[in-house]
């Protein structure tokens, strides 16, 4: 079942439509208190990564829920940005480039930033083709865990914020996928 869609953008908050519409879905699938706490916490994350988006951007949120109790929380968020506004902004920071996409959430939020240089999210086929990319926390969890083990420098710090992360303890898998400007993050929870 998927819930009503909510307009969201980095202009307008409207987070707390967002943590309405949580409570009404955790409420009407019978989730425990406990549960629609961690339903709640997803969401809270989703949005704060909204707010902190650079520039104009607009999206949408909702929850799909399917059998066996699973719960997907969905942000797709096109990232459209002018050249002159994205040189504008790059020109404010004193290295000329974005110094936030450090970390577990740091590694999300470049996704959905519209400063990265979208090239760089591409996987190149071997015929010149763009194709869209996608990348998971699980995957990114075994990375950093096997970084750790052969001590690799950073290793340790990116395991720390990673295990202080909300999402990482409460979503049992996040995944975003790019194609063209659009951006989506579906954060999923088995109950």
């Amino acid at each position: 079942m998927k819930s009503d869609v909510i307009e969201v953008s980095s202009r307008d908050d409207r987070t707390e439509a967002v943590l309405e519409m949580t409570k009404q879905v955790a409420d009407y699938s019978g989730l425990s208190h406990k549960e629609a706490i961690y339903l709640r916490l997803l969401a809270e994350e989703m949005m704060g990564m909204m707010r902190a988006i650079t520039g104009d951007v607009n999206g949408e949120f909702w929850i799909e829920s399917g059998k066996g109790r699973l719960f997907e929380l969905h942000l797709l968020v096109s990232t459209r940005m002018d050249p002159q506004k994205r040189e504008q902004l790059l020109r404010a920071s004193t290295t000329g480039r974005n110094e936030a996409n450090r970390g577990f959430m740091g590694k999300i939020r470049a996704f959905f930033d519209p400063l990265e240089d979208m090239s760089l999210l591409y996987d190149i086929t071997p015929d010149g083709l763009q194709t869209p990319v996608s990348w998971s926390m699980r995957a990114y969890r075994q990375q950093v865990r096997e970084s750790v083990d052969r001590n690799k420098e950073g290793a340790a710090q990116a395991w720390d914020e990673l295990e202080r992360s909300v999402v990482a303890h409460v979503a049992d898998e996040v995944k975003v996928s790019i194609d063209g400007y659009d951006v989506e993050m579906t954060a999923i929870r088995q109950f």
